[in-house]
């Protein structure tokens, strides 16, 4: 297939420099490529059809290398190397001497931190706007977090060490998935926070009054803005987020291109640190894999054995639990890759 947009794309200026009504086109074009490149070579597939648009619109509106672009879980981010100059490549991703399945600092000057499994990046994240500030640089953190990543304790550390001021932008990708489907009391939470359409509408109409004021300079600005969220806060109960000092946008649309773009440009704006929650689909463009987004996380590319290590596992702990009643199986976030999907289905209280 001839990718006729994407082809030109050898770097964020590239993309920068693209005609607003070539977005959409380059959307599908990479979605093509995705499908295309990893059904041969293997790889991470639903979770990176997921992120497309996000990803587009943070190389179009943050400067990377020089503001610092960080990935968890760091399989995610496959978009981020097609648009980063590495194209060209991919047809070696997860070979020997090839492009990594995850981000890594030595294979691209875009790629801020390693990550791979799981919740550290928030702490990169905090590290590099702390030392921004430090050095009296304004430069922009943009940190891309699953919401399984979000289930980590390591980030809510972080989150506990977030300073309101700092030039961060926290991206909670929220599909709903980890590997498996999310469990758990923050999981649940993420699944059913909204912010009210009373609250909405509250935003925009306070923000047709005052932006008729008269205002000078930035510092008036960024004060009527805080007059405008502490009314709202006062009035309405806060979330998580807010609750940390942080500012929140969302939830959005995650596939809908106009909608993401407009809420980083406004966090962006806003010169602090802010939560921009984004719902998403997982295969997202491609018929499987929204349908069973578990199967298409991660294909392997040639014929897998038909007794693998998993299978093996799953049958031997089934049989020992239908003998003890105190047997139990926990996963870490992926069923079918421990084996435990099985077992899961076989005994749901276990």
């Amino acid at each position: 297939m001839k990718y006729e947009i994407l082809e030109k794309i050898n770097s964020p200026d590239d993309l920068k420099a693209l005609r607003e009504k070539d977005i959409e086109p380059l959307i599908e074009e990479i979605r093509s490529f995705l499908i295309d490149n990893i059904e041969r070579s293997g790889g991470h597939l639903a979770s990176n059809l997921g992120v497309v648009e996000l990803s587009v619109a943070i190389h179009r509106i943050f400067n990377s290398p020089t503001d610092h672009v960080i990935f968890d879980v760091g399989h995610q981010a496959y978009v981020h190397k097609l648009l980063t100059g590495r194209r060209e490549d991919f047809a070696t991703l997860r070979r020997p001497g090839g492009l990594s399945g995850f981000t890594v600092m030595r294979e691209s000057e875009h790629d801020a931190f390693g990550a791979g499994h799981s919740s550290t990046s928030l702490s990169a994240a905090l590290g590099y706007a702390e030392g921004d500030k430090l050095a009296g640089e304004d430069n922009y953190t943009v940190c891309v977090i699953g919401d399984g990543a979000y289930t980590g304790g390591m980030i809510h550390e972080a989150l506990n060490n977030c300073n309101p001021d700092l030039r961060m932008i926290i991206i909670l990708n929220e599909n709903g998935m980890s590997i498996s489907s999310n469990k758990g009391a923050f999981a649940t939470y993420l699944s059913k926070f909204r912010m009210s359409r009373t609250y909405r509408g509250f935003k925009r109409i306070t923000g047709g009054i005052l932006s008729k004021i008269p205002l000078i300079g930035k510092p008036l600005l960024r004060f009527v803005s805080a007059i405008k969220r502490g009314i709202a806060k006062a009035i309405f109960r806060k979330n998580y987020f807010e609750e940390l000092g942080l500012y929140y946008i969302g939830p959005i649309d995650g596939n809908d291109y106009a909608k993401v773009e407009k809420a980083l440009s406004e966090a962006r704006e806003l010169g602090g640190s802010v939560v921009v929650h984004l719902k998403t689909t997982k295969g997202k463009g491609f018929d499987e894999a929204e349908r069973a987004p578990e199967s298409f996380h991660n294909i392997a590319s040639g014929t897998k054995c038909a007794d693998s290590f998993h299978s093996v596992f799953a049958t031997e702990l089934i049989r020992l639990a239908d003998l003890d009643n105190k047997v139990i199986g926990v996963t870490a976030a992926m069923g079918i890759g421990t084996g435990l999907t099985e077992f899961g289905e076989k005994f749901p209280d276990r």
